[in-house]
């Protein structure tokens, strides 16, 4: 589940999101991804990414497997470098958004992938979300980083085009998930067959 960042008087609020970290978990989600979007990581700094995963790294103790979603940049070298400098201490898993606003071609997505993943020392989980990127990963690309790059264990999708998901779960290898980031579109996802 991506978690949303509290906030109160402009800071973050600390005991809120215990209380959402704990909520969550009480309710069952099978992971947690912290500072996707939702978690607010496009609006706060490198400092506040660094606090709040180490603040949800604590409140969650290992009972869940941790995903950190700041992993994402239309800069390719630039994503590169914070995988190399990163202390991932307690993340299990990545969440990467595909390359945003210079509207890569999709060999340009697949090639921003296929770095990433040759740096990165946690799986990577593709982020699709065209309404935010200005650019749709299709269908024939997620599957070919699927098959074609080892260290990407699944996809978030958020293009809300139910035949390009359901194509992507027919023809996924078995270790792939896919999950839906468009809450209106999750039952739909599941009933065809999405994690």
């Amino acid at each position: 589940l991506a978690l949303f960042t509290s906030f109160k008087n402009r800071q973050v609020d600390w005991e809120a999101l215990e209380r959402v970290i704990e909520y969550v978990i009480e309710g069952g989600v099978e992971f947690l991804v912290s500072l996707g979007t939702t978690g607010e990581s496009s609006t706060t700094t490198d400092d506040e990414h660094r606090q709040i995963l180490d603040f949800s790294i604590k409140i969650n103790r290992g009972r869940l497997p941790f995903v950190a979603g700041i992993f994402g940049g239309n800069n390719t070298a630039a994503v590169v470098e914070k995988l190399r400098s990163f202390n991932f201490n307690g993340i299990d898993a990545i969440l990467s958004v595909s390359p945003y606003y210079n509207k890569p071609t999709q060999e340009g997505i697949f090639r921003h992938y296929k770095v990433l993943a040759a740096e990165s020392p946690r799986p990577i989980m593709l982020y699709n979300v065209p309404g935010r990127t200005g650019s749709n990963m299709t269908a024939e690309t997620t599957l070919r980083i699927a098959n074609e790059i080892e260290n990407v264990c699944g996809i978030k999708e958020a293009s809300g085009n139910m035949e390009q998901i359901m194509q992507i779960i027919r023809d996924r290898p078995a270790h792939f998930l896919v999950i839906s980031g468009d809450d209106a579109l999750t039952l739909p996802i599941m009933a065809a067959g999405g994690d």
